[in-house]
């Protein structure tokens, strides 16, 4: 054997440790390390990495997504594609800002305090540490992006793209300044679009508050109506209350008047369709000013608009005694005061679903605010319109997350772009006496000539940004015949199936208006890492895994094999230690099996195919297995069904590979005959399946493809090396077929061993019948294989052998195996086993004639289906006749 430096086991630190550097300093993710393997005009293959938020380290929701495309990329590039992966991070705008005045509140200090200016300097500091961890970790998962061409969303380059955007969605008449309620959250301050909120249940109650009518009017006997309202902190901007037109209690009091308790306002009783007849009372009130299907009424009747409320969540001076109060504390004081002036009926407690916002996590209000706004139907049209036509569409994967875009972009509401914060892209809007009559506006980067003009301070909502990342990476506007013509439309995105409304969506409409293309051509939605109970992992719950640590403990290779094959597209993946333990193992089987086979090379064992006319029957059947799976891995791939393709890198590693054809060389190799052709087998197989593997463990499967004698292959990196392609040489049916049947006798003569409590120490008689020949050639043909693995005394293999009554059996395809062990054997057992076995094979038998029955089945079924399932029958036919003859001798015996 020869002397190799590989480890008795898998050790993934000394494994990866430098190796990542290594690749980086040679530039080999870099587009132009492509020429490698390239042949003429390769195809372009791009990939834009999601951004991730600077907001913190990255979580295995990160790394599952990291990881898919990571895989996709190394498998395009073996494959001679001209292929870019491009990195790059997301300002975050809101999560980020937020997370530095949670610093900064920790230190006593305000982004007020520090002024504009200060704070954005600390939130740079914030981003450049926090991105500096990120590429760390994304070293640590072997990502292959290539850094030259590293984006930030709030970059100089991203900047002109996003107010080229601004500009001319404004000048199309696209974007526009409004009064709106909006989605408000009072610690950021700032406006929300509609799905950065999140409803949760919260624990409430309906108060139900006494509006006494103001000129004497009674209903049902009482001088006031009950109005139910969860928030009565809103009742100072009451304007007035509604009822249906056709509800026949109320159209008496319809153009009356009630007094607001507490602020003695009179308000009109009017009547829209708004209201539900059968809901409650059937009256509600109406707050223009904090409640969005109460500003479309108080626009239908010109009602006045009434905010009561500050940006930062306090009541204001219109609500009276109560101003400069917190709006919950500010809620408990009026209830109090309601009840003693007699004005509160009956509070009910009730949980209702509660809007909070998605960064900091506090209740969103709905506020009026001047906001600018996309105007989003003829943008949706377009992007619509786009997914009718075939050669213009974005795939969805899998397919039924296209219903879920289309339901939204159907369904969509003006989009509200502007957001009250420093972090970010600042509006490209200036304002001449604004908030005046005399108010102008200018949109453009500059001010216009003259004196007065002033910049609005806001910024843009960071969706805007991330939504032209797949084209404005890539040099647009400015530059659009470099990167951009080459790699533009993108080929696949990968994401999950949480962010379709924030990011997927605008992306497409974005990418259409402004190229008049899609941005890629398909989008693998995933779906969320879940813990081994099902739950979402989050800090409340503790049930965070970090990703750096597993990697730690199991080796990134490890991890990616979890992540790639954990689950199928579009599902969620349960992340269990139990996973990472068998990931491991796994390796650890690869390793061990790759450790073999390169001590049992020679110092010049090429890994190119052998001489086929050379080989024996393992050989041949290892050969065509390697080239169906090849087929199947790549065919997979194909489709993002990456767990499919694990499942078959799985079975043929390590059983095929592993458990059979490897012990079957040691025969051979432990002999004293030719061993080159076995050894250029195991060099060609090995090398074949390490390529394979590569896109999925990169780390590992290049240490061991080091380790490996061939010379010629080591001036090339491993990551540039060739895909497997299927070798129409090497499918051989007829090979497959005849070590099936030698692998079925060696399976059901270990099975006897283990029932009968025979080990391979005990001598057994080996006895096969069959009448076809074709078996018994195989069968004469591989007896060293048939010794070595079951280890008989004596064997007989023929079409009229004597078969004793004392004997275990076992029926497979084509013949049936006897044992005889007279003194071991207990035949009420035995007949007991049978038994089962003819349960077995009956349902077998009924299960394929009922197939074959079916009409429909044999009429839709494809011919080589039908034909098959014809064969399995005749097979389970055949078994059923034998093993019921064999129980019916063992019975009379008995």
């Amino acid at each position: 054997m020869r002397d190799i430096d590989m480890s008795t086991k898998y050790e993934p630190t000394s494994v990866e440790s430098g190796r990542y550097d290594t690749w980086q300093a040679k530039k080999l993710f870099a587009p132009e390390s492509n020429q490698a393997i390239q042949g003429n005009e390769p195809a372009p293959y791009a990939i834009v990495i999601p951004p991730p938020n600077v907001t913190g380290k990255l979580h295995l929701g990160h790394a599952w997504d990291t990881t898919l495309q990571d895989m996709i990329i190394r498998q395009k590039k073996m494959q001679g594609m001209d292929v870019l992966w491009l990195p790059g991070m997301d300002h975050a705008g809101i999560a980020t800002q937020a997370k530095v005045e949670q610093r900064l509140r920790a230190e006593g200090v305000s982004r007020y305090d520090l002024g504009r200016e200060k704070f954005v300097e600390q939130v740079w500091d914030w981003k450049n540490e926090y991105a500096a961890t990120i590429k760390q970790q994304w070293g640590k998962m072997g990502l292959s992006l290539d850094f030259d061409r590293e984006r930030f969303t709030l970059d100089e380059g991203l900047n002109k793209a996003v107010n080229k955007v601004f500009i001319d969605l404004y000048n199309k008449g696209l974007i526009y300044r409004g009064e709106y309620i909006i989605n408000w959250d009072p610690q950021a301050r700032t406006a929300l679009s509609d799905i950065e909120v999140i409803y949760q249940d919260d624990e409430g109650a309906f108060y139900h508050v006494k509006y006494p009518f103001t000129d004497g009017t009674t209903f049902d006997g009482q001088d006031y109506i009950e109005i139910a309202t969860t928030r009565p902190e809103t009742m100072f901007g009451d304007v007035a209350v509604a009822v249906h037109p056709s509800d026949e209690r109320y159209k008496d009091l319809i153009g009356k008047t009630v007094m607001v308790p507490l602020v003695g306002r009179e308000i009109p009783i009017i009547a829209d369709e708004y209201v539900e007849k059968d809901f409650g009372t059937g009256m509600v009130k109406i707050t223009p000013a904090h409640d969005p299907n109460d500003f479309q009424v108080g626009n239908r009747h010109n009602l006045e608009r009434i905010n009561t409320m500050t940006d930062d969540g306090h009541l204001n001076a219109l609500a009276g005694k109560y101003n400069g109060m917190e709006r919950f504390e500010a809620r408990k004081a009026i209830v109090a005061d309601l009840e003693a002036g007699d004005y509160m009926l009956k509070v009910d407690p009730i949980v209702h679903s509660v809007g909070h916002s998605e960064r900091t996590g506090v209740p969103v209000e709905s506020r009026l605010s001047t906001q600018w706004f996309v105007k989003m139907a003829p943008l949706a049209e377009q992007a619509l319109a786009m997914q009718q036509k075939p050669d213009e569409k974005v795939e969805f994967v899998p397919a039924r997350f296209e219903d879920t875009f289309t339901r939204w972009m159907e369904n969509i509401r003006d989009w509200v772009i502007s957001r009250q914060l420093w972090w970010g892209h600042q509006i490209p809007a200036w304002y001449k006496n604004k908030g005046t009559d005399q108010e102008e506006i200018f949109v453009g980067t500059q001010a216009p000539d003259g004196d007065g003009w002033e910049r609005d301070p806001d910024v843009l909502d960071t969706w805007f940004s991330s939504a032209l990342w797949p084209f404005s990476t890539m040099g647009w506007p400015e530059n659009t015949t470099g990167d951009f013509a080459k790699y533009y439309p993108t080929n696949t995105l990968v994401t999950g199936y949480d962010i379709i409304f924030f990011w997927v969506a605008r992306m497409m409409f974005q990418g259409k208006e402004f190229t008049g293309q899609r941005p890629f051509k398909n989008v693998l939605i995933h779906g969320l890492i879940r813990d081994g109970e099902g739950r979402k992992m989050s800090k409340s719950l503790g049930n965070g895994v970090d990703p750096m640590d597993v990697i730690e403990k199991y080796g990134a290779d490890a991890l990616r094999w979890f992540l790639a094959t954990g689950s199928t597209p579009g599902q969620d993946v349960r992340f269990t230690y139990d996973k990472m333990d068998a990931a491991w193992n796994f390796i650890n089987k690869i390793w061990n099996a790759s450790r073999y086979v390169i001590m049992n090379l020679d110092d010049h064992t090429p890994s190119t195919l052998p001489d086929l006319t050379q080989l024996t029957l393992a050989d041949k059947w290892i050969l065509s297995r390697l080239n169906t799976t090849i087929d199947n891995v790549t065919r997979n791939f194909d489709k993002f069904e990456f767990g499919e393709a694990g499942r078959e890198l799985y079975n043929f590693i390590w059983s095929d590979f592993a458990d059979w054809y490897i012990e079957m060389t040691k025969e051979t190799l432990n002999g004293d005959g030719d061993k080159t052709p076995v050894q250029q087998t195991l060099a060609y197989v090995l090398d074949q399946t390490l390529r394979l593997l590569q896109p999925i463990m990169p780390f590992v499967t290049e240490a061991i493809w080091q380790e490996m004698p061939d010379e010629a292959g080591k001036d090339v990196d491993f990551s540039i090396t060739r895909y497997p392609v299927v070798n129409a040489a090497l499918h051989d049916e007829q090979a497959e077929s005849a070590f099936k049947s030698l692998q079925d006798l060696i399976v059901a003569v270990r099975n006897i061993r283990s029932e009968a409590n025979a080990p391979m120490s005990t001598e057994i008689d080996l006895l096969i019948k069959t009448t076809d020949d074709n078996l018994i050639q195989i069968f004469n043909e591989n007896t060293d294989y048939i010794n070595r693995f079951v280890h008989p005394k004596s064997l007989s293999i023929a079409a009229d052998i004597e078969v004793p009554d004392l004997a275990m059996s076992q029926v497979i395809t084509g013949a049936e195996i006897y044992v005889p062990l007279a003194e071991l054997i207990d035949i009420t057992v035995e007949i007991e086993r049978l038994s089962g076995e003819v349960k077995k094979f009956t349902g077998e038998v009924k299960r394929a004639s009922g197939k074959l029955n079916n009409e429909k089945f044999v009429n839709s079924a494809p011919e080589a289906v039908v034909t098959a399932e014809k064969q399995k029958l005749a097979d389970w036919q055949e078994k059923l006749r034998a093993t019921q003859e064999r129980l019916a001798a063992l019975e009379a015996v008995q």
